[in-house]
């Protein structure tokens, strides 16, 4: 009998564990992390050595807060979309099958708290900061992203505040930094969009007004194709004003696949096309974090 009970508890913990990893995104979470790090060690110029980085305490509480505010996010968001994701992705679904909504609930509201009080150890700041970007979570998933452009401009907003709160951290205000935080901006706000179009479906179903919905696909690639040409535009802007040549040569690099997305763009009009779009944002934004590394 005691040992049915342990083998009971030993699945529950292991159901428990695989929903928690799968909830929270954790490869998001480490990209999220390397960012961080990597924005400190090579755009700030606080520390001679890259080893006085990664000993430092300060840096480790940052990404570590900024990590579970994410991680928070991610659950109050599959928390509000369960009945959406049942269409658009149900082979994700995780609320109400390897975990409890009353578990889910609980965890969003630790960890939100958790990640506001490590910020708010660091300074006042960063624990507005992170509050902000609690609250914005919580506010994106019960109502922003089911508004046109409102949510895709909020998430984009945070993946740029996630480089730029480094510079926050350091008190450095160097506008390379801002450069990239640019980039995290440009790039998640294209991506958001096409999600909004890979998920048109699930979304229309439950009353969302997302920019594919009100005003179609082929308007949106149009307003797609705008803000790509106008990123570039001011990503090689800002670069020539740091004067850092390297950081233009890599802009110039990044236009071939760019036109390569364009080009994807185009032809795009199944799910599948656009979730492929999607994870080339991804690759496009890692290939921008590894960038820094040539600083």
């Amino acid at each position: 009998m005691v040992g049915i009970k342990t083998v009971r508890l030993h699945f529950k913990g292991k159901l428990l564990l695989t929903g928690f990893a799968r909830i929270t995104r954790i490869p998001n979470l480490l990209i999220l992390a390397l960012t961080q790090y990597l924005t400190a060690i090579f755009l700030s110029d606080v520390y001679a050595s890259w080893k006085t980085y990664l000993l430092d305490w300060r840096l480790f509480l940052l990404t570590l807060s900024t990590v579970i505010i994410a991680a928070a996010g991610y659950i109050i968001n599959d928390y509000y979309d369960i009945k959406i994701d049942y269409i658009n992705r149900p082979e994700r679904v995780v609320v109400g099958k390897l975990l409890k909504r009353r578990v889910v609930m609980v965890a969003h509201t630790a960890l939100n708290v958790a990640g506001i009080a490590l910020g708010l150890l660091l300074s006042w700041a960063i624990g507005l900061i992170h509050f902000i970007a609690a609250f914005l979570l919580w506010f994106y998933s019960n109502r922003l992203k089911r508004l046109p452009l409102i949510g895709n401009l909020a998430i984009a907003t945070l993946s740029g505040l996630a480089v730029a709160v480094v510079a926050v951290l350091y008190r450095e205000y160097k506008l390379i930094i801002f450069v990239y935080a640019t980039f995290a901006f440009a790039i998640s706000l294209i991506r958001e969009i096409i999600k909004d179009m890979e998920d048109v479906q699930g979304d229309e179903v439950f009353g969302c007004r997302t920019l594919p919905i009100i005003w179609g696909i082929r308007k949106t690639k149009n307003l797609l194709y705008v803000l790509i040409g106008f990123f570039i535009f001011l990503l090689f802007f800002l670069s020539g004003i740091t004067g850092n040549q390297t950081l233009t040569h890599y802009f110039i690099i990044l236009i071939l696949p760019l036109v390569y997305f364009i080009a994807r763009l185009v032809y795009a009009d199944t799910k599948r096309d656009f979730a492929f779009l999607s994870d080339f944002c991804k690759l496009l934004m890692l290939s921008g974090i590894l960038s820094m590394i040539f600083f």
